[in-house]
């Protein structure tokens, strides 16, 4: 597996992550009787965040190392 590759498979692991505590969350207001532990949530959401950002980051860095390499072979 590629850099890149595994950076867009930890994002859309994120992405995931991130959809489901939002539907427990968005849910939990339909059904008053269950109770949602919106802290719980809420951390899983911004972990999800940062494993998105990171891989996001991972990606650009790669993209700017390529664009330097180009650059020197130019």
């Amino acid at each position: 597996m590629t850099v890149p590759g595994a950076a867009l498979a930890g994002m859309q692991n994120a992405q995931g992550k991130f959809e489901k505590a939002a539907e427990r969350i968005a849910g939990g207001s339909t059904y008053p009787t269950d109770s949602v532990d919106l802290s719980t949530d809420m951390v899983e959401m911004l972990a999800a965040r940062n494993q998105y950002l990171s891989n996001a980051r991972v990606v650009q860095t790669g993209d700017d190392m390529q664009k330097k390499l180009l650059n020197i072979l130019a």
